[in-house]
């Protein structure tokens, strides 16, 4: 019997975020490339600079019926032969907008990237946009935003939404358009936003996989560097304000067993320096099943299988103007609603009076720089990050300086920064649940104005 050597490990060498290669194609396409070997399964992500401000009026969510029609036929294949043509790849397609822009994410066999990037390409350079499949999609479309609705998380997020941000911003209206805004999408109107704002001048597409033996510039050249379009500048990004007034809002859902809780306010985004200490201090205070919200509310109260603190960027300019949502959300039994509001109001003012400890910024640097190289195993984690920071404007090296900036962040600077993210008299309270059970106790904690809206 032949027996293979033993494997030997290798030499260890420091993890850092992969490093792309920036460049510019002939038709204006920005390109991000970042070569990962053993990655078998390329990861291509296209920012299209088509951001749901520029909707028309009284037409908020064609943006995503425009990415969801990018893949349903071409000029030169059906919609039927245009998913055969994928699924002969082996490869998966989705097209979502959001408030910076439609993204469009592919994942191929390294062998078959070509192929796939050519369809990318043709669906990018000629969409049909029947009349046909755009009816189907907004009937699909109308179909989803009842179940929506009716989702206590879903339902929340819009409220929050609403109360925050004026009401003639977009950022204020669900991200997907309304039952009546989604009703006079048609054809015209999908072909009218695809023809003012996309183009590969604006656009960026960020390659990343194993491109050993990959002609990637011919590949390039042959696929999306076909594709043609006018010139145009970006849209300017449009600045984010919003009423963070301490107040409670209980959208009314009798009968509830459990109330949805959705706590909130904006912040900076990541270009502010106070990003990496934000990011540091919320995870202390509700990034994971040991953090203080859960230590209270699950372990010690039994209110809830998990609370969580987050930061979530909206919106960001070239100029680090930009905002993110700074939230807290989890679910608790009705009865409980009142208790559990109380002790999580008195988390955030013991946390304001005492501060965090060293043990737990300890362990959230542990938990937040030790995990990122399992977190970016896969060519698509990395390809979705520095997709991001391109919509975001940041630079490529970004994520990279993040994680040595988030081991330097002191216990005092990370305190300083939560406790500034969640103000206890400067928080936006959503709750969806049953407002006879749950409206009176909430009001005797005096955390701010209660308002009743139907569910």
């Amino acid at each position: 019997m032949e027996f293979h050597p033993q494997p030997r490990p290798g030499t260890a060498e420091p993890w850092a975020f992969p490093a792309p290669e920036r460049g510019t194609l002939d038709n204006g396409l920005t390109v991000l490339r970042c070569h990962r070997p053993g990655q078998q399964v390329v990861a291509v992500e296209i920012f299209l600079a088509a951001p749901l401000e520029a909707e028309p009026e009284g037409l908020d969510g064609v943006a995503t019926i425009m990415a969801r029609a990018l893949s349903e036929g071409t000029d030169k294949h059906s919609a039927e032969e245009f998913a055969a043509e994928l699924e002969r790849c082996g490869a998966t397609l989705d097209a979502h907008a959001d408030h910076p822009g439609v993204r469009v994410s592919l994942e191929v066999p390294v062998s078959r990237l070509g192929k796939a990037l050519g369809l990318v390409a043709e669906a990018l350079r000629a969409p049909a946009f029947a009349d046909s499949e755009v009816e189907r999609l907004v009937r699909n479309r109308l179909d989803e935003i009842p179940h929506e609705i009716a989702n206590p998380a879903r339902r929340a997020a819009m409220q929050l939404s609403k109360e925050l941000f004026p009401a003639g911003s977009r950022v204020s209206r669900p991200r997907q358009g309304t039952e009546e805004t989604v009703a006079r999408i048609d054809a015209a109107a999908v072909r009218a936003f695809y023809e003012a704002h996309i183009r590969p001048a604006t656009a960026t597409a960020v390659v990343v996989g194993d491109l050993t033996g990959v002609d990637l510039d011919a590949v390039l050249a042959e696929t999306v560097g076909a594709w043609t379009g006018d010139t145009a500048e970006p849209r300017p990004v449009p600045a984010v304000t919003a009423d963070d007034t301490g107040r409670v809002v209980i959208v009314d859902r009798p009968g509830a067993v459990q109330t949805q809780l959705l706590i909130g306010r904006i912040g900076p985004d990541r270009h502010d320096r106070v990003w990496p200490a934000q990011v540091l201090g919320t995870y202390c205070l509700g990034g994971t099943l040991t953090s203080r919200l859960d230590r209270v509310l699950r372990e010690e109260k039994g209110y809830t299988y998990g609370v969580r603190a987050f930061g979530q960027v909206l919106l960001s300019g070239p100029e680090g103007d930009g905002a993110a949502m700074l939230a807290i959300s989890g679910s608790v039994d009705t009865p409980n609603t009142g208790p559990a509001l109380d002790d999580l109001w008195k988390v955030l003012r013991t946390l304001a009076a005492e501060g965090l400890t060293d043990a737990e910024r300890e362990t959230a640097v542990q938990n937040l720089v030790g995990v990122a190289p399992l977190k970016y195993e896969t060519a698509a984690s990395v390809a979705g990050t520095l997709a991001d920071q391109v919509e975001q404007h940041l630079p490529d090296d970004f994520q990279a300086r993040m994680y040595a900036r988030l081991a330097e962040t002191g216990t005092v600077e990370a305190t300083a920064a939560v406790v500034s993210a969640f103000p206890v008299d400067r928080l936006v309270t959503i709750l969806v649940g049953d407002a006879s059970q749950i409206q009176e106790p909430v009001e005797a904690l005096g955390i701010g104005e209660v308002t009743v809206v139907r569910g």
